[in-house]
C-alpha cells in the first residue's frame, strides 16, 4: 500500500529534522557509525542487541532526568544559588566548594547521582553570576570521578568489585583511601592553578527568587523514594510511577529532560559490550598475562580509555583476581578519554554547553596521565 502524495513530502521533512538533530550530537553519530561497523564486520541478530543494554541503568538515569527537572522547573536551585553566591564571594572558592560538594555527595550517592544534584546548581550559580562554566563542569566532573573511587557504592564498578571481592566495607574503603586522596589532592592543587580568586559579579542578581514548595517538596520526596527503589534494583516500577504522576500533574516535567542522552546511553551498551565481546578483544587481554598488581592496575587505566571502566572492570576480573590493583587502575581509567567514564557524558549533556570536548580533553587526558603515574606508585 503506498503512501498518499502529500505524506511523502512530510515523512521526508520529519527525517530530515531528525537527522540535523542527530548531526549536532558528535558522540550521537560516532556510535551510530560504530554500530553500524560492528553489525557489517561482526553481525549479531538486530533482536539480540537490547540484551546488552543495562536496562537497570537507563531506567534510574530516566528517573533521576525527571526528577531533577522538576526541581529545577520548581526555582530552588535558582534560589539556593543565590544563598550560595551571597557567602562565596571569589570564583576560587566557589570552584573549591563544589569540587568538594561533588566528590562527597559521589561516596555515597554514586558519580551519576552526585552529578544530577551539583551540574544543575552550578548552571544556577551561573544565571546570577558570570562564570567560566565549561571549566567548573569539567572539574566536577573529574570531582566525581575522584571521590566515587573511595566507596564501594561510589560507582558501579566499584560496587562489583566489592561484591566479587568478598571484603567488608570497611577494608575496601581503607584500601582505596590513599588513591582517593592523592587524587583529590591533584585535583584541588590544578583548580587553584586554574580559577583566579576575582570577586564574583552580582550585578545580575536583581529578581526575587521565588520557589514552588509543592513542587519542590514531591520532588525531593520522590528523589529519596526513587533512589531507594533503584538500589534494590526496582527502577522500573519506581520511573513509571514518576512519570505517570508528572504526567498527570506537571507534564513539562517529562517533556523536557534530555531525551537524547537516554539514546546515548543505550548505544553505548550496545556497542561497548559488542566491542569487549569480540573474540580478539579477550584473546589480547589474556596474552598479556595479568600475573602481577602493576599490570593488572595499568590494564585497566588503559582499557577503560576504549570500552569505559565499568566493562573494563567486569572483563578483566575474568584474568585477574587482585581486585585492589584492578580498582586502582579502572577509577584511574575513569580520566582521560571521556569515554571512560559514562559520567563524564552526563556532566557535559547536563551543562547544555557546545564546544565542550576540546576543553574537557585537554585537562582530563594530563589529569589521567599524572593520575596514572601516581596509582601506578601506589600500587
Amino acid at each position: 500500500m503506498s503512501l498518499p502524495a502529500e505524506a511523502k513530502p512530510a515523512r521526508l521533512n520529519l527525517a530530515a529534522k531528525a537527522w540535523a538533530l542527530i548531526a549536532k550530537e558528535p558522540v550521537l553519530v560516532i556510535l551510530i557509525v560504530a554500530l553500524i561497523a560492528l553489525q557489517v564486520l561482526h553481525p549479531k541478530p538486530w533482536a539480540q542487541l537490547p540484551a546488552l543494554i543495562d536496562w537497570q541503568t537507563v531506567l534510574t538515569l530516566a528517573g533521576l532526568l525527571m526528577l531533577t527537572k522538576a526541581v529545577e522547573l520548581s526555582g530552588f536551585l535558582m534560589w539556593m544559588a543565590h544563598r550560595v553566591v551571597h557567602r562565596i564571594h571569589g570564583e576560587r572558592g566557589l570552584a573549591f566548594l563544589l569540587i568538594g560538594l561533588a566528590a562527597a555527595l559521589s561516596t555515597l550517592l554514586t558519580n551519576d547521582v552526585a552529578l544530577f544534584a551539583v551540574v544543575p546548581l552550578t548552571l544556577s550559580l551561573h544565571k546570577l553570576a558570570p562564570l567560566p562554566i565549561k571549566r567548573l563542569i569539567i572539574f566536577i566532573a573529574i570531582a566525581v570521578n575522584a571521590g566515587s573511587v573511595l566507596t564501594p557504592l561510589g560507582n558501579p564498578q566499584n560496587l562489583f568489585l566489592w561484591q566479587t571481592s568478598g571484603i567488608s566495607f570497611g577494608a575496601f574503603v581503607w584500601a582505596l583511601l590513599p588513591l582517593c586522596a592523592a587524587l583529590m589532592v591533584m585535583l584541588y592543587a590544578l583548580a587553584a592553578v586554574m580559577f583566579r580568586n576575582r570577586p564574583l559579579d552580582l550585578s545580575g542578581d536583581k529578581e526575587a527568587h521565588k520557589v514552588d514548595v509543592l513542587l519542590c517538596a514531591v520532588a525531593g520526596v520522590a528523589f529519596i523514594a526513587f533512589v531507594i527503589l533503584a538500589d534494590a534494583h526496582h527502577a522500573g516500577p519506581g520511573l513509571a510511577a514518576v512519570a505517570i504522576g508528572f504526567l498527570l500533574w506537571r507534564r513539562q516535567v517529562v517533556l523536557k529532560i534530555d531525551w537524547l542522552l537516554l539514546l546515548i546511553f543505550v548505544l553505548m551498551f550496545i556497542v561497548l559490550r559488542s566491542v569487549a565481546a569480540l573474540p580478539w578483544v579477550h584473546h589480547a587481554i589474556a596474552s598479556l598475562g595479568l600475573d602481577t598488581p602493576l599490570k593488572t592496575y595499568a590494564a585497566g587505566a588503559v582499557l577503560s580509555q576504549g570500552i569505559s571502566n565499568v566493562p573494563a572492570a567486569i572483563m578483566l576480573a575474568e584474568f585477574s583476581k587482585d581486585w585492589r590493583a584492578l580498582a586502582f587502575g579502572v577509577s584511574v581509567g575513569g580520566f582521560g578519554i571521556a569515554i571512560g567514564s559514562l559520567a563524564n557524558l552526563i556532566a557535559v549533556r547536563l551543562s547544555g554547553e557546545r564546544g565542550m570536548w576540546g576543553p574537557f580533553h585537554l585537562i582530563s587526558i594530563p589529569f589521567w596521565i599524572v593520575a596514572g603515574a601516581v596509582g601506578a606508585w601506589l600500587v
